[in-house]
């Protein structure tokens, strides 16, 4: 053979090979390809599947920082906020958190603080006409079949050095309760027992005057630090201080015995009322605590001296919303490690998760958690880390504005997708589990083309913890079982004794249950 044909002969083989090879790669790409296909597939499948029948579905919806609210008349702004929820109910809320004092003020008529300038325009002045805010969001989430949560920060009086306290103000009566701090603001003194009683004196106020669901308050309780100035409350130390041998520590017993008082009074009112926290999301660093978090940020523990685990511990708070407000793969806080570290600090008690519907809109899904490949966004991966955890009870939307304004399409995604039917939140069992009477004499009666009207009559209840305050309405197909635990059977929650529905086509059976102030929920009843 021809020293030609030996290297033609050399160069069709390593031709053979290299054949071989690119054959076995794309073979295995294809491979690859079709597994990760049916991944995606498998996973977008779950991601439109049946919504829980349970979940609490929070939307907050603030006023503070809020120009809209000074600009409109009565009538704008009672209609704006009835587009709000429209807009939040469509998306399957079930909750709304509803600001009413966000700095010592009120969106409501007070005796004990003036009107809220974020309301108004200007602080102290009432609206014109007059209406009363925090009733009238009462009234329309209750028809709707929601819960209203009176949000109030505790502490915080002015929003900077240029802002004063409306005239009539506690502050001009009383300027020893009060400290200014480095960031400008005015505060309660957290260490005052004074401050603690004026506080819960505004919260006993509140419960005992409107039929809220329940008392919250987010994350700023002593403020956010700033950097190289300490919390003027050295001269409370001395006073109240004896004995505690760390400043930090007699911080938080401070707040704790706020949280306590706060929880005391509120089930001495009305038992049903929760009392609701929505802390920072990171409690401590595991840097700094065994039992922290693996992550690396501002801690609520040390930073705003809050110890909210053990507040659910010790029962005195019902539900927490951290707020993880970060996205998934976060190098500092991850979504992901919070999701699970918090989780397994629920004690027993209702853990939701706020996330911020900006962040959640804007960061592409690359974590490797089983997120679906489809979902640019970070909406799919995080709704179904929340429902597979045992110890999460449902979502927080941060700002409620963002959902209703249909940010990047969530407000499309959760409408159709991922709270595509309504949900009851989970029953307070620690607080009650007694299922209130079935509802009686249900009817149903043609309306229109394709419409009818379904009313019935509430049960009576001496105990107001059975009282029924919402109902709940299921379809099926005609000659099915009766079977409420049928999710997708669920078509609506409603305060109201009557609902008017668009009937598909074909022949129905409609069931109503009653639910009480507990969401424990009744048999059904059937026309």
């Amino acid at each position: 053979m021809s020293k030609n044909s030996v290297t033609l002969c050399q160069e069709l083989r390593q031709m053979s090979e290299i054949h071989k090879k690119v054959k076995y790669q794309t073979i295995n790409i294809m491979k690859r390809f079709i597994i990760v296909a049916i991944a995606a597939l498998s996973l977008s499948i779950n991601a439109v599947s049946q919504p829980p029948k349970h979940e609490f579905r929070g939307a907050w919806l603030h006023i503070i920082g809020q120009g809209q609210y000074a600009r409109q008349s009565t009538a704008e702004n009672q209609e704006y906020l009835i587009g709000q929820l429209d807009a939040l109910q469509r998306a399957g809320c079930n909750a709304i958190i509803w600001q009413v004092r966000p700095q010592a003020d009120a969106a409501y008529p007070s005796e004990l603080e003036p009107w809220s300038r974020w309301l108004t325009g200007t602080a102290g002045e009432a609206p014109d006409p007059m209406w009363d805010p925090l009733q009238f969001m009462i009234d329309q989430c209750h028809k709707r079949g929601m819960e209203l949560h009176a949000w109030i920060n505790p502490y915080r009086v002015t929003s900077g050095k240029d802002d004063k306290p409306a005239q009539g103000h506690v502050y001009y009566s009383h300027p020893e309760w009060f400290v200014q701090y480095a960031d400008g603001k005015i505060y309660f003194d957290p260490a005052l027992p004074e401050s603690r009683d004026f506080i819960n004196l505004v919260v006993a106020d509140i419960v005992i005057r409107y039929d809220v669901d329940a008392i919250h308050m987010d994350d700023y309780f002593y403020p956010y630090p700033v950097q190289g100035h300490e919390f003027p409350d050295s001269a409370s130390f001395a006073t109240y201080g004896k004995g505690w041998g760390n400043i930090g520590d007699w911080r938080r017993n401070n707040v704790d015995m706020l949280i306590q008082q706060l929880h005391h009074t509120i089930k001495g009112i009305k038992p049903w009322v929760q009392l609701g926290i929505s802390p920072f999301g990171i409690w401590r660093n595991k840097s700094s605590d065994a039992n922290g978090s693996d992550t690396n940020g501002l801690q609520c523990y040390d930073a705003l001296y809050a110890d909210c685990p053990r507040w659910t511990a010790l029962g005195w708070v019902d539900y927490m919303v951290p707020q993880l407000y970060w996205e998934l793969e976060h190098k500092l806080a991850s979504d992901l490690t919070l999701s699970y570290w918090w989780n397994d600090r629920a004690n027993g008690r209702h853990m939701y998760y706020g996330q911020s519907v900006n962040n959640v809109m804007t960061h592409r899904d690359i974590a490797d958690d089983g997120g679906d490949t489809l979902n640019t966004t970070q909406l799919d991966h995080k709704m179904r880390i929340m429902r597979k955890l045992p110890n999460v009870h449902g979502v927080t939307w941060w700002p409620g504005y963002s959902v209703s304004g249909n940010f990047h399409g969530v407000l499309d995604s959760l409408t159709t997708t991922h709270c595509s039917a309504p949900a009851l939140i989970p029953a307070y069992t620690w607080l009650d589990t007694v299922s209130p009477d079935g509802v009686t004499n249900v009817q149903t009666k043609k309306t229109g083309k394709d419409t009818i009207e379904i009313s019935w009559s509430a049960p009576v209840a001496a105990d107001p913890m059975q009282q029924a305050v919402r109902f709940a309405v299921y379809r099926f197909p005609k000659g099915n079982d009766i079977n409420i635990d049928d999710a997708g059977s669920l078509i609506a929650i409603t305060g109201e004794t009557h609902l008017t529905i668009t009937e598909p086509k074909g022949r129905w059976t409609y069931a109503v249950t009653a639910i009480d102030r507990c969401w424990n929920e009744s048999h059904p009843t059937t026309p």
